[in-house]
């Protein structure tokens, strides 16, 4: 668990937990919290927006398309579990893209 943040493997892909602030004033990665990755969007918590807007900051962040990321779970909730597919570097390479400097 290097700088806080739990990444497992399951297959090919990488699955994280996410702490999304929804309707922030500017879309960042915050950084670790709790073991999560916590993520702020503008977008409101209504009708898949903000989760539409996670998907895009993460998948912008990764250099992947939309449809490599997938939520797994708590798409009615701050709390999500997020699976990125198609990621060709290893977890520290993850790490390293997402956790801000």
């Amino acid at each position: 668990m290097t700088q806080g943040l739990e990444i497992t493997r399951q297959a090919a892909r990488f699955v994280l937990r996410l702490r999304v602030v929804p309707g922030a004033r500017k879309a960042r990665i915050a950084g670790p919290h709790g073991g999560a990755l916590k993520v702020s969007v503008c977008q409101p918590p209504e009708k898949g927006k903000a989760n539409e807007g996670v998907i895009a900051l993460l998948a912008g962040a990764l250099g992947l398309a939309a449809r490599d990321i997938e939520i797994l779970s708590g798409l009615t909730s701050q709390d999500k579990r997020v699976a990125i597919d198609r990621f060709t570097g290893d977890e520290a390479e993850l790490k390293r893209r997402l956790l801000p400097t």
